[in-house]
């Protein structure tokens, strides 16, 4: 295939995050069915973009000014779908990647939505709890052309939660005369939110480590864990470890990074963490610097944090035998040749990490149809999607001697294409 030509806007040398993920539609084009090959270039544009002014009155009376992102990648295969994050290091390139990502996300676990994302540039500790609101509602009422139960649903990411959703909801709702508990998903049980989905990306990425461990005859009971970042898929990820017998030995956040070879105390971590708002001087645990973290001897690596975590400056130290992304996109292509160089198991984000989409799409139909599930039903149906997507990614990732990453985004990317081919073009 002809290397493509990127969009005027877009620079070969400096589009972070989305240049990642441009480097892995064209690592994996030319593996695609050469059927689809006309509708590559669906992948490498995000179907529409929108950035928004979102200015607030802050508490004091100043009015301030933030910019906002809703991306939609690709709707082929149904309503956009993906998470807002509140960061003050969120831009457009991180968010496009993102949109990206929860395209093949999607495809690969065969949910019926496709790729999207938003997100505000914020520092959201800076803010009170009113402020938050407003800015909320705010940046909904400007994103509202792009939302919808059946255009785009949204969901909570990073610094964004139950509240943040339920707001989201509430504006949505008032702009349109009537209550629409489908426009987003993470919202609390009371507002039709789901039982399960606060732990489900976390269990996720434990449902595919164990599935990646019966394939390299690991065993869990006594296996090292090392988790990067303690938010919802860090603590629940490392909690679904720990109650399967595993000792998580280290665990970063941006406060610190803890060690400790005997396994670490969950619970007590987690209480520490409620009461003082930081990891720093939790109790029966040795500092390390945050280098030191990526060499610390284990079996499972976790990184569940931001992007680019894992690169060609830390990899050659990673001294674990499986690395499972409960985070979007923490290795760069560069570090992920270096590990496959050191034989180590990359378990990829698209799938890894869809735990918190499946159960996302769970909320969207029990939403629409007002009939709920019990939360057993729901880690039921979940573990059996991320079982069968990982069997199906091995099986071709060994049919055809791929990683498990290339092997999952020819499935993604097949079914994605498949359905732009089969749909055409209007008008």
């Amino acid at each position: 295939m002809n290397s493509p030509q990127l969009p005027s806007y877009i620079s070969r040398e400096n589009v972070g995050p989305w240049h990642i993920y441009l480097q892995q539609v064209e690592k994996v084009a030319p593996l695609l069915d050469k059927a689809l090959w006309p509708w590559v270039e669906t992948l490498r544009r995000p179907k529409r973009a929108l950035i928004v002014d979102v200015p607030i009155r802050l508490d004091n009376g100043e009015i301030a000014h933030y910019e906002g992102y809703r991306i939609h990648h690709n709707t082929s295969r149904g309503p956009g779908k993906g998470g807002v994050r509140y960061h003050q290091d969120v831009t457009l390139s991180e968010v496009m990647a993102l949109a990206g990502w929860m395209t093949i996300k999607n495809a690969v676990v065969n949910v019926p939505f496709g790729g999207a994302k938003g997100g505000i540039r914020v520092d959201p500790r800076q803010l009170s709890l009113a402020e938050l609101e407003r800015l909320t509602r705010r940046y909904t009422s400007e994103i509202d052309m792009m939302i919808g139960p059946d255009k785009d649903i949204p969901a909570p990411d990073m610094n964004t939660n139950a509240q943040v959703m339920a707001w989201m909801m509430d504006t949505y709702s008032m702009n349109q005369g009537r209550t629409a508990t489908g426009v987003v998903t993470g919202k609390p049980l009371s507002l039709g939110g789901s039982l399960g989905r606060p732990d489900a990306t976390g269990r996720g990425v434990f449902v595919t480590a164990r599935e990646a461990a019966k394939k390299l005859d690991l065993t869990i009971l006594g296996a090292r864990v090392a988790v990067q970042g303690f938010g919802n898929v860090g603590e629940a990820s490392a909690r679904m470890f720990a109650q399967a017998g595993a000792k998580i030995v280290a665990v970063q956040d941006v406060s610190a990074t803890l060690y400790n070879p005997n396994g670490i105390d969950l619970v007590a971590l987690k209480q520490y963490f409620a009461e003082h708002r930081t990891l720093l001087g939790a109790p029966d645990c040795e500092l390390i610097s945050a280098h030191d973290f990526w060499c610390v001897p284990c079996e499972f690596l976790v990184p569940a944090a931001l992007e680019a975590q894992i690169n060609q400056y830390n990899a050659a130290c990673i001294n674990a035998r499986v690395i499972v992304e409960g985070a979007n996109g923490p290795t760069t292509p560069e570090a992920e040749v270096i590990l496959a160089e050191r034989n180590v198991l990359v378990v990829p984000d698209v799938l890894a990490n869809a735990g918190g989409v499946t159960v996302s799409y769970f909320e969207w139909v029990q939403d629409f149809s007002s009939f709920f599930w019990s939360e057993e039903e729901i880690n039921q149906r979940l573990e059996r999607i991320m079982a069968e997507a990982f069997q199906a990614i091995w099986q071709l990732a060994e049919e055809r001697k791929l990683s498990l990453r290339t092997a999952a985004f020819v499935i993604g990317c097949s079914r994605v294409l498949e359905a732009r081919s089969i749909r055409g073009l209007y008008p």
